[in-house]
């Protein structure tokens, strides 16, 4: 069995809008690098970071905790605050390059073009407003002027996500809401202006895996549905074969690996993917842990930044920087060991 078939529940694809389908380019981020200027020094937090969505795509973002996915994506949407400060690189957002907004010009983009879906639906909401207050405040800055307007399409965007009794929510705070039911207000904002594109950071967190299963059908759905694109930040494998067309692999801030669910899941070239693909646990076979702990993000290592913990790192690891390695399908590397060397790649799959 592969780790794909591992992990990839049966499930019905459905088809995309013709005027939506992948293959043309809507967001592009380009040696995108951030930092945070702290006492103990300069964190590299995102390192040249590179990768694309394309139009009615998933793409998910995966990589363990402090490799910089939340950073990442907080620096697309405009959202790093000091000390942290975007210092380089491009990220075009069908064709407009967002680093290069104003702050209020960026604001008018979120919401109405880009959807967010926070990790932590409490820490999104407002504790000392009425959902339909804030509801109102997102409508208000996109030209929403009567109460009934905001009413109308808060109630509508609330049943999209299958909310029952919607104004007793509205009426309501979020501390009255259970963790789905808050996330489900969360997706309805993000959904609420109908974005083409939908930015998920980890929007499961804290969830039992009953309530998670219903949230993330409920975000696939709302995206395919309208023939949207998403950029899914997940540290679940699972998560990305069940509900991503492609995924990108992050390691230390850097993007080590990127393609198509299948070929990246069931042929991991990069030993740390490898790494993660045998953590999946399989029937019949042995779970195996990673060992070893992410590099130093103030003192940052020169080289590869996985050479510590690789089990085939060797001398040219400790000082160049892989160069990106593409296979004839597209599926991408970053690794000093070549493709026609199979054996080392074997050892540890």
């Amino acid at each position: 069995m592969s780790a794909l078939d591992a992990l990839r529940r049966p499930r019905a694809r459905p088809t995309l809008p013709e005027n939506g389908g992948p293959g043309s380019r809507l967001l592009e981020v380009s040696g995108l690098t951030t930092r945070f200027d702290t006492p103990d020094g300069v964190v590299h937090a995102v390192n040249g970071v590179d990768f694309h969505v394309d139009r009615a795509e998933v793409v998910g973002v995966v990589g363990e905790s402090g490799c910089g996915k939340s950073v990442t994506i907080r620096s697309i949407l405009g959202l790093v605050r000091p000390p942290g400060r975007v210092v380089d690189g491009t990220v075009r957002f069908d064709g407009v390059d967002l680093l290069g907004l104003r702050r209020t010009e960026l604001r008018r983009l979120r919401g109405k073009e880009i959807g967010f879906i926070a990790q932590n639906p409490f820490s999104a909401l407002n504790p000392v407003m009425r959902i339909h207050r804030q509801f109102g405040t997102i409508l208000a800055a996109h030209g929403a002027k009567s109460d009934g307007e905001v009413r109308d399409r808060a109630r509508a965007a609330l049943a999209d996500v299958g909310i029952a009794g919607p104004d007793r929510v509205l009426d309501g705070y979020a501390h009255q809401l259970s963790g789905g039911m808050a996330q489900r207000v969360v997706i309805a904002m993000a959904m609420l202006l109908n974005p083409a594109f939908v930015i998920a950071d980890e929007p499961t967190t804290g969830l039992d895996l009953t309530v998670q299963r219903q949230i993330l059908d409920l975000i696939r759905g709302l995206v395919r549905e309208h023939g949207r694109s998403m950029l899914l930040v997940t540290h679940d494998l699972g998560v990305v074969a069940q509900y991503c067309d492609r995924v990108v692999v992050m390691y230390a801030g850097k993007v080590i690996e990127h393609g198509t669910v299948r070929e990246v899941l069931n042929t991991p070239r990069h030993p740390y993917t490898q790494a993660l693909v045998r953590a999946i646990p399989r029937p019949g076979r042995p779970l195996v842990h990673l060992t070893g702990r992410l590099p130093d993000l103030v003192d940052y290592p020169t080289g590869c930044p996985f050479r510590a913990r690789c089990p085939h790192a060797f001398e040219p690891c400790g000082h160049v920087v892989p160069e990106a390695v593409t296979v004839a399908s597209g599926q991408t590397y970053w690794c000093h060991l070549p493709e026609e060397r199979p054996e080392e790649r074997e050892a540890v799959r």
